[in-house]
C-alpha cells in the first residue's frame, strides 16, 4: 500500500468521509470527463423523468449531505 493510502487510513472516519466528498465534488466539476454506459444514461433519463413528474418528491443535495453529516 502506498504512503498516500496509509496516510488516508490514518485519518478519522469523519475526515475520510469529508475527503471522499471533496474528491466527489472535484469529479462533479468536470462531468464531461465521466464516461457513462448506456444503462447508466437510461437510468439517469428515468430519474430525470420522475423528477419532472414530481419535483417535490426528493430532497436537495445540501439537505441530504447535512443529514448524513449529523449521523457522524
Amino acid at each position: 500500500m502506498g504512503s498516500v493510502a496509509k496516510d488516508i487510513l490514518n485519518l478519522s472516519v469523519p475526515e475520510r468521509i469529508l475527503l471522499v466528498e471533496d474528491i466527489w465534488d472535484s469529479i462533479a466539476e468536470v462531468p464531461e470527463e465521466v464516461a457513462l454506459t448506456s444503462d447508466q444514461k437510461q437510468e439517469l433519463e428515468l430519474r430525470l423523468d420522475a423528477y419532472h413528474r414530481n419535483p417535490d418528491a426528493g430532497s436537495a443535495w445540501a439537505e441530504v449531505r447535512e443529514r448524513i453529516r449529523n449521523r457522524i
